[in-house]
């Protein structure tokens, strides 16, 4: 299983016009990590990347299977959510909590964390997509614990 962790410090412009910056140390990064393998990696997914809304990544975890461009997916993830919150604004709609595109070797399930950090899953046909969703939304309730004791600077 490979495991990736990048410790980052950004500060983009979000929503309301307030800034993300933040600090994780090892500690939270190990924790976000044992939460993304064992509920997530162990159902036999591709890949799962913890992201901030700029498209940095947190956490990466693969299968050891896996050619992505990790970071230009990242990137356009935080886009693609961006977006797509915009057209929930234009709706009438505060935002969308997940995004799913359904493609026809693998799938990329998108999943907001608290208000500044997405969850990307990539997986294949063989992974039931309600089982999926379950698992994610206990994954989030686990992962925002640890955010809950993150440095915002």
């Amino acid at each position: 299983m490979n495991r990736h962790s990048v410790y980052n410090r950004s500060q983009p412009i979000l929503k309301g016009g307030r800034s993300l910056s933040y600090i994780l140390d090892q500690e939270q990064l190990d924790g976000i990590e044992e939460v993304l393998q064992k509920d997530l990696m162990d159902l036999g997914l591709k890949c799962v990347i913890l992201i901030d809304m700029a498209g940095n990544i947190i956490a990466n975890l693969d299968n050891g299977h896996v050619g992505h461009d990790v970071y230009s997916l990242a990137a356009l993830a935080a886009g693609n959510f961006g977006a797509v919150c915009a057209m929930a604004a234009i709706i009438g709609e505060d935002d969308f909590a997940l995004l799913f595109h359904k493609g026809k070797n693998e799938n990329i399930h998108f999943s907001k964390v608290l208000d500044d950090f997405l969850l990307v899953t990539i997986f294949g046909n063989d992974v039931s997509l309600g089982y999926l969703r379950l698992k994610v939304d206990e994954s989030i309730g686990k992962v925002s614990k640890i955010f809950e004791t993150t440095k915002k600077i």
